[in-house]
């Protein structure tokens, strides 16, 4: 048995990119985790630390974030994580790991600008 599961609460780093796919939805956007500072037991500082996430979402998932994500946003994310290996026009390889959105809550709540 195997299992591949994500599960992230951070900060929306830019407002999400929605295209349309064959006339389904999709979002791209990134998600800031942050693992605070620490002092050890032994006195060393660990500093602060934050990793961004790439997010893909569909369909409906992908027209409610286009509706109600910003920048800022704090979000609950569960997902799964998918690694794509391309090489570009010049013979470069890439490598990219990203989280396939499976369930997600809107943490913040929305302020409306009236």
């Amino acid at each position: 048995m195997s299992v591949n599961k994500v599960i992230l609460v951070g900060n929306v780093g830019r407002d999400p990119a929605v295209r349309y796919v064959e006339g389904r939805a999709i979002a791209e956007l990134s998600l800031a985790t942050t693992e605070r500072a620490y002092t050890t037991a032994s006195g060393a500082r660990i500093e602060e630390r934050t990793e961004w996430h790439r997010l893909i979402m569909w369909d409906s998932a992908a027209e409610t974030a286009e509706k109600y994500i910003t920048k800022g946003t704090k979000l609950f994310v569960e997902g799964k994580l998918r690694t794509r290996s391309w090489t570009d026009r010049t013979g470069l390889s890439h490598k990219l790991t990203e989280i396939l959105v499976e369930n997600f809550d809107i943490l913040t709540r929305q302020t409306s600008n009236s």
